[in-house]
């Protein structure tokens, strides 16, 4: 298999997503042409590019579903043996100067999270790389209750961007969003309004789906490789 064109229909990269279920991560860089890491220290993002070149994937890094034509976005998640989230799972980068007068319709988590293509791939860190194998993918979209939750995770936290509280945000609020630093270093610096109402540089930020929401998810859709 080499790496895909397009998807031109939601059933169309449904039948390829689950073509992966029980494959390996090696088996998936030989069908890709592309070479395994060891590990991710390095390479904290070649899963998800690797699973976007099998699937068709179009976005890169534009700000647009992965899967552009269908509007469909793609999550790898790493899950224990048990079907477990191990990690948070990133959703987006935050436009920190413009989220504050942003309704959540327009808003670049909705747009990430509208319709996702979920792919579970089981990452426990004692698993070599090359061994953790694909789950079995599945299309969500947000029930009228979880997308409540999420509508009011991201009102709040965008609330206290926008009105110059992001120094005391904390990954802490949030019953299914969080708030967490999204920078490849501590140099690194974005423009954001401050407690005083003036621009000032801090952190970089980042929206995350909590493991206990994506945990919800996966108890309803998710079938592992055993």
């Amino acid at each position: 298999m080499s790496p895909m064109p397009p998807p031109l229909s939601e059933a169309e990269l449904i039948v390829r997503a689950r073509a992966l279920a029980g494959m390996t991560m090696a088996e998936l860089g030989r069908a890709i042409a592309r070479d395994v890491p060891c590990d991710l220290r390095r390479h904290k993002g070649w899963v998800g590019q690797a699973v976007e070149l099998a699937l068709g994937a179009t976005a890169s890094s534009r700000d647009v579903p992965d899967f552009e034509a269908i509007g469909v976005e793609l999550k790898t998640l790493p899950v224990d043996e048990s079907g477990k989230p191990v990690e948070s799972t990133f959703v987006c980068t935050i436009e920190l100067r413009e989220i504050g007068t942003m309704p959540w319709e327009c808003s670049r988590a909705w747009r990430k999270l509208a319709r996702v293509l979920w792919v579970p791939i089981l990452g426990e860190r004692r698993v070599p790389l090359p061994e953790r194998r694909i789950g079995g993918a599945f299309l969500w979209s947000p029930s009228p209750s979880e997308e409540r939750v999420l509508r009011a995770d991201w009102e709040e936290l965008a609330g206290l961007i926008g009105r110059g509280g992001i120094e005391s945000i904390t990954a802490h609020l949030g019953a299914s969003l969080q708030v967490r630093p999204k920078a490849a270093s501590s140099r690194v610096r974005r423009r954001a309004v401050d407690a005083e109402g003036l621009m000032s540089d801090t952190l970089p930020r980042g929206f995350y789906l909590r493991t206990s929401f994506t945990a919800a998810i996966l108890r309803e859709n998710v079938r592992l490789p055993r």
